[in-house]
């Protein structure tokens, strides 16, 4: 009888001993999770909105697109709606894959530079080389807890989707005086995103990711 109870104990021990382990290896595995889902949409971000506003060397670009798009896009590259959750970015496409954009610059960047809408683009002058721009719209839906890019599904499981943007005291300065949700475009020098996820399956907490992009080119 006393080996049978010794046994049972040690049983139960071990049993309770696999259990925690499991619970804590799950946790772990969630909590690594959201970490890599977050760095890997913040990353892709944050390399788009350095590059907002990249429409080439000159302070000025006659527009040729269908319906003068591109103008609106020129003069407010990034936007944020609080009310509807979402984010503009009018951008240079990232990576090497440039076949996707809604419009394309031609300049010399010396004289001329002309936005044409995709595909309408005439061949290129002697001198002049072209610069593909591109609109990406993300958009969080709570109700759903996703983030959405174009209206695909992005990332799943997001419980807060926010940002603020970093700007200067005046056109000429180039250091962040304050953070702000509703800036001058011409003062924005940067963009503070907030991401927080959680486990459908309440294996770990909730965790909120912060990462502050600089934009190289002035808007505005």
């Amino acid at each position: 009888m006393l080996a049978l109870v010794l046994g049972l104990v040690m049983s139960l021990a071990l049993t309770q001993i696999f259990i925690t382990s499991k619970s804590t290896w799950l946790s772990q595995t969630s909590s690594a999770s959201l970490q890599e889902d977050a760095r890997f949409v913040l990353a892709k971000m944050v390399q788009e909105i350095r590059l907002v506003g990249m429409f080439g060397c000159l302070g000025s670009v006659r527009d040729a697109s269908l319906g003068g798009g591109f103008s609106s896009a020129f003069l407010a590259p990034v936007q944020w709606d609080s009310g509807l959750k979402s984010l503009t970015l009018v951008t240079a496409p990232v990576g090497t894959d440039r076949s996707w954009h809604d419009w394309v610059v031609h300049t010399d960047c010396a004289s001329s530079a002309t936005a044409w809408s995709r595909g309408r683009a005439p061949r290129l002058d002697a001198g002049e080389f072209a610069l593909p721009v591109q609109r990406l719209v993300y958009r969080f839906n709570e109700q759903r807890g996703e983030l959405t890019l174009d209206g695909q599904p992005l990332l799943s499981n997001v419980r807060e989707f926010s940002l603020l943007f970093g700007v200067a005291d005046s056109a000429d300065a180039s250091g962040v005086a304050r953070y702000t949700a509703r800036p001058e475009p011409k003062l924005i020098r940067s963009v503070r995103l907030t991401l927080t996820l959680f486990d459908p399956a309440d294996r770990t907490q909730e965790q909120s990711f912060n990462v502050v992009a600089t934009l190289r080119n002035r808007v505005g």
